[in-house]
Order: C-alpha cells, then sequence, then structure tokens
C-alpha cells in the first residue's frame, strides 16, 4: 500500500511540474514531504464557502497525516478566517490541532486566539470543534473581553452554529459600564 501511495504522488507531482500534452492538475501542491509513513505538506490553504454562502479560509504552516492513519491530520499553527451571518469576520488562530476526517471533529489545542471585527476576543487552551453539528466545546478554562468587560469560565459551549453560548464551571464576569457621561436634564 506504501508503495502504491508513493507511486501516485510521484505520477500527480510529475504531471504537476513536468506536464504532458499540456496536462497540468489545477493548483498547486507546495512543498510535499515524505518521510516513513507521514505525508507532510507546507502552507496547505483550503477557501470556499458555507452551505448560506459565507467565504472562509483555512491555513496552516504545515500539515501531516500518517497513511497507517488516514483518517486523521495533524495542523502546525492552524488558522481561520471566516464571516459570520451579520456579516463580521472572525479571525481564529491556535498553535497545533487535529482534524479527524471521518467524524469531522476539529481539536485546536495551545495559544486558541479568537478575534472578531465587532470588538470580541476570546482564549482559550483547548476547544473541540464539530463540523457537522457547527458546535464547539471546551472543557478548559476561557477567557473572553466582551465590549464592556471581561468573561472567565471552566467551560464553553457554542451550539446552533453559534446561535447561543453557553459558560459553565464557575463563571465570573468583569463589567466595565461606560465612562462617557451620562446627560442629566435639568428641570
Amino acid at each position: 500500500m506504501p508503495a502504491g501511495i508513493a507511486a501516485v504522488l510521484l505520477m500527480v507531482v510529475s504531471a504537476n511540474y513536468f506536464p504532458i500534452n499540456g496536462f497540468r492538475l489545477p493548483g498547486e501542491l507546495g512543498k510535499l514531504v515524505i518521510k516513513g509513513t507521514k505525508i507532510t505538506m507546507q502552507r496547505p490553504r483550503l477557501k470556499g464557502f458555507t452551505s448560506d454562502s459565507r467565504p472562509y479560509e483555512f491555513t496552516a504552516s504545515s500539515a501531516a497525516q500518517d497513511i497507517t492513519k488516514p483518517d486523521f491530520m495533524e495542523l502546525h499553527e492552524p488558522r481561520g478566517e471566516m464571516q459570520m451571518q451579520n456579516k463580521a469576520t472572525v479571525d481564529l488562530s491556535a498553535k497545533s490541532g487535529t482534524y479527524d476526517i471521518k467524524s469531522e471533529l476539529l481539536t485546536l489545542r495551545d495559544e486558541i486566539h479568537i478575534v472578531s471585527s465587532t470588538g470580541y476576543e476570546a482564549r482559550l487552551t483547548e476547544a473541540v470543534v464539530d463540523m457537522r453539528k457547527g458546535e464547539v466545546v471546551s472543557e478548559k478554562p476561557v477567557w473572553v473581553k466582551l465590549l464592556n468587560g471581561f468573561l472567565n469560565a471552566k467551560r464553553l459551549e457554542v451550539v446552533d452554529n453559534g446561535g447561543l453560548i453557553r459558560f459553565g464551571g464557575g463563571v465570573a464576569m468583569t463589567l466595565q459600564p461606560d465612562k462617557s457621561p451620562a446627560k442629566v436634564s435639568e428641570r
């Protein structure tokens, strides 16, 4: 099986970089490294639209897949940009992650940083994203910057594609009221 995969990869690379009769595959493969049973691609990029026509783009510094475990992909420094239903954008980054292709579960780890164009920001140490259901769960501490304060919790759950966000496990919130002076009417 490994020899067959290597032969197919060799044919794809040959067709892409040494075209015969003008045949060339669409897109670029980037730098591909094969070491043992692992295939690593440098700077992979996935760009597209959600089922309701919102654009997204995901990249990573590298992605590795072990041919003995074809359903799992290791991601190094994954990044993503997505448009929300209200046209705001959300940028996401993490140090590492894994993607289970069969169950469509993305697990992000270490220094997860989420920033919204509307002013919200979140920091997590781990999150599991169910791509099919549009749900996110984190059983680790989460810090969220709100428009008028901060929130700390030990658990986070996002359901209904972001329609509902639940915090749990001990929630502490600090609100900072608007500091602009209120208009006082005189009678």
